[in-house]
């Protein structure tokens, strides 16, 4: 017999927080027909919340995720018993401050039922080094959202060493039933797995504004117009393993793994070994299936198409008549 209750039996969610991230998660509670209780103790949470779920609701309606939502059935606590009464589940979205976090959850813990999970939206702590506190450390996990939480489809899953199976198994399947796109880790990486390629960028952005190589708005569009435009549809791996063209990954790693030592970014490169090679090459056949290259060349092409039409980025005004008319002998 499960430790918890079925996921669809959920009706009552405790957000902890209303800042940002816990405020997003609770508009998007609050769409996907859930009564939402929040503890914050700012005594302007209320106003602060009210104003980013009217701010997201528009949103969220133009998703079509509204429909029969009660868009005003959340209520403000600033006794954490009180909050998390009759609460099914409970989303923990307080700063990133780690002793905080330690106090916090052993206070969640002292008065959740033992049945209840508990989610952290921590953005870099590992459940591990916060669960420290706690007697039920078995119902303790991550999901990581990312901002807006109630617009950006990701959650990163993954338990602590203390954190049991069945709550990690618990959460993935409540978030993947609530709309969410559940990326299930295998293990504890600090910064988990969006955030680590993130900073990843974010990291060289900075080192090439500080030497005065770009500036801000040259990094910005250099990634709204360039490779950004292919990343919502086919990620970083994928991306690379069309530069191989017919020969796909393995081409790219092979004829270009050598540039991987080029001092293009001040991140240190793993050695690509035959090991890793291999375990790369086999990645992208997997993710790609029965897809072919010339599909997803078909689908990234028809993809980015789109996307451009929809945001207009880098699309010019149509050409006057006499900018479209061609003089005899021109390029």
């Amino acid at each position: 017999m499960s430790a918890f209750p079925s996921p669809q039996d959920i009706t009552t969610i405790t957000c902890v927080g209303a800042g940002t991230i816990g405020g997003g998660w609770a508009a998007y509670f609050l769409a996907r027909g859930y009564t939402v209780r929040v503890w914050d103790p700012s005594p302007v949470a209320g106003e602060r919340l009210a104003r980013l779920i009217d701010a997201a609701w528009p949103a969220l309606a133009e998703l079509d995720m509204v429909d029969g939502a009660d868009k005003d059935a959340w209520s403000v606590h600033t006794d954490l018993a009180e909050a998390v009464a009759g609460a099914g589940f409970v989303q923990e979205s307080a700063p990133e401050d780690l002793d905080l976090k330690r106090r916090l959850f052993a206070d969640l813990d002292a008065v959740c039922d033992p049945g209840v999970v508990i989610g952290s939206s921590t953005s870099g702590y590992a459940m591990t080094e916060m669960a420290t506190e706690v007697t039920h450390a078995d119902r303790f996990v991550v999901g990581h959202p990312f901002n807006p939480p109630y617009l950006i489809p990701l959650v990163e899953v993954v338990g602590g060493e203390r954190s049991s199976q069945e709550a990690v198994d618990w959460a993935a399947a409540f978030y993947t039933r609530i709309g969410k796109s559940v990326i299930r880790m295998d293990r504890e990486v600090p910064g988990f797995i969006a955030n680590r390629l993130q900073e990843a960028l974010w990291r060289e952005a900075l080192h090439m504004i500080d030497n005065g190589e770009a500036t801000v708005e040259q990094i910005d569009r250099s990634i709204t117009d360039g490779p950004g435009l292919r990343w919502p549809f086919h990620g970083p791996m994928l991306t690379f393993h069309l530069a191989g063209g017919e020969g796909g990954m393995a081409h790219m790693l092979d004829h270009f793994g050598p540039s991987l030592k080029s001092p293009w970014t001040r991140l240190t490169a793993p050695e690509l070994t035959q090991a890793l090679r291999d375990d790369v090459v086999a990645g992208c056949e997997e993710e790609s299936g029965e897809r072919t290259i010339s599909d997803l060349i078909a689908e990234r092409d028809a993809g980015i198409v789109a996307l451009r039409k929809l945001t207009g980025s880098g699309i010019s005004p149509a050409p006057t008549a006499s900018e479209s008319t061609a003089t005899p002998g021109g390029a």
